[in-house]
């Protein structure tokens, strides 16, 4: 019990210290849009199936630069837009905290795309979604040309993770609390 009172105490202490750094690097809205737009290319470049993905769906997550830091305990924070019919609907942001062995930071872009209305509709009438609760985001897996698996294809929310040197593979979303934010 008393373990788990400090590590809650020292969650406490990071978020409370990370708070006004991330205020801080908040982009304007100008500057999101354009980093959206300028991440969901990147995507459809490096994987022409992301693209055919992005056709069908009915929206589309966008985070251009998600942080994720810790020392031994973690925290995650990045803003981003939904996209319906190619226009920017609302903005959001996606947070998370974590402990256990961790050491760095990591910035990285995230697209998220809802694959039916009924997987939409439920993200949008939330009061702050969770991944791996709220939904399940399957991550894209790629075959042999660089195509998207058939079980990937067939899931209601995929999700695809990048860095500054391409597409990153075996990471999760889950566990990131998603929420939408006025800009």
């Amino acid at each position: 019990m008393q373990i788990q009172a400090r590590a809650l105490l020292a969650l406490f202490f990071a978020v409370t210290m990370m708070l006004p750094v991330l205020h801080a690097k908040a982009a304007s809205k100008q500057e999101l849009d354009a980093n959206v737009k300028a991440t969901l290319s990147k995507l459809y470049k490096e994987r022409p199936a992301a693209r055919e993905l992005g056709k069908k769906a009915r929206g589309i997550l966008v985070f251009p630069n998600v942080v994720k830091g810790g020392i031994g305990i973690g925290g995650e924070y990045g803003e981003g837009a939904m996209l319906i019919g190619h226009r920017i609907d609302a903005y959001y942001r996606t947070i998370s905290a974590s402990i256990g062995f961790q050491l760095g930071a990591q910035a990285r872009s995230q697209v998220i795309m809802f694959m039916t209305s009924s997987a939409l509709n439920k993200f949008l009438n939330s009061q702050g979604w969770e991944a791996g609760v709220d939904g399940s985001v399957a991550i894209a897996e790629f075959g042999a040309g660089g195509s998207i698996t058939t079980e990937t294809a067939k899931a209601p929310i995929i999700g695809f993770i990048l860095d500054s040197k391409g597409l990153m593979y075996n990471l999760t979303l889950e566990g990131s609390k998603i929420s939408e934010i006025e800009k």
